[in-house]
């Protein structure tokens, strides 16, 4: 009988620790890296370079977003630009520009263009699309990015939904989900950016890639550099915050 106990009890043993172990499906990988980065709501300040050619420009900025559905930033530099406050609402975007006091409604057809003049997208920057709701998720392989253990995982747009991009390929390291490199691909599979994250920082109560290069396929010498100067997550904002009204008044 006590035989009989324990062989039983080794085999209830083994089945759980089988259960826990199961590997994570791609899905799941993909929304914890999502979740890590965004958090239930977060608050951000950092930096965007855009580097052309002839020219460079840096804009500073400040973040609040609330899951997927609400994001705001204000523009704190440079002078010309400063005030400007983008809002997203779930599927609605706005743009408050004070210098001539007027609050634009951004159309669904602008969520391709250049956020700011860099290789943003409005889409990109707005979170207008989900990485975890509108794809479907499949590993494709492992690698290694700057020395750690990725996998990699393909994302295809469902038909439904409504995304810039033909195809998405991530690099989300296994032990931490970092995002450590995404390309991006048109309808016809063309590669049209990559983007590269490194200098791991602590960030509140998480470790983070602090520094974002986005670099266009086809342009030499052009690409986006995010600096992330600081972050916090999992802060008090109610829906209310991200409304018309606080655009006008945010700081």
């Amino acid at each position: 009988m006590k035989k009989t106990f324990l062989l039983i009890a080794l085999m209830l043993l083994v089945g759980a620790t089988n259960l826990f172990s199961q590997p994570l499906t791609a899905k799941q990988i993909v929304e914890k890296s999502d979740n890590l980065q965004r958090g239930k709501t977060n608050y951000s300040v950092f930096s965007m370079t855009i580097i052309r050619p002839k020219w460079n420009r840096t804009i500073e900025m400040k973040n609040w977003s609330k899951g997927r559905d609400y994001a705001m930033t204000y523009i704190t530099a440079p002078a010309k630009d400063k005030g400007q406050v983008f809002l997203k609402r779930n599927n609605e975007m706005w743009n408050w520009v004070p210098s001539i006091s007027r609050m634009i409604k951004i159309p669904p057809s602008m969520m391709s263009q250049g956020w700011m003049g860099s290789d943003y997208t409005n889409d990109d920057i707005l979170k207008e699309s989900s990485i975890v709701v509108d794809y479907n998720h499949k590993i494709i392989g492992e690698e290694k990015i700057s020395g750690i253990d990725c996998y990699k995982i393909e994302l295809i747009p469902k038909e439904e939904a409504a995304v810039v991009w033909g195809k998405v390929i991530k690099w989300i390291s296994k032990k931490e989900h970092w995002q450590l490199k995404t390309e991006y691909f048109d309808e016809d599979n063309e590669l049209v950016r990559t983007e590269l994250a490194s200098e791991i920082k602590q960030f509140s109560d998480r470790k983070l890639p602090s520094k974002l290069e986005i670099i266009p396929a086809s342009k030499p010498g052009q690409k986006t550099e995010v600096i992330v100067k600081s972050a916090k997550f999992n802060i008090k904002l109610d829906d209310g915050f991200f409304s018309q009204q606080n655009m006008k008044r945010v700081r």
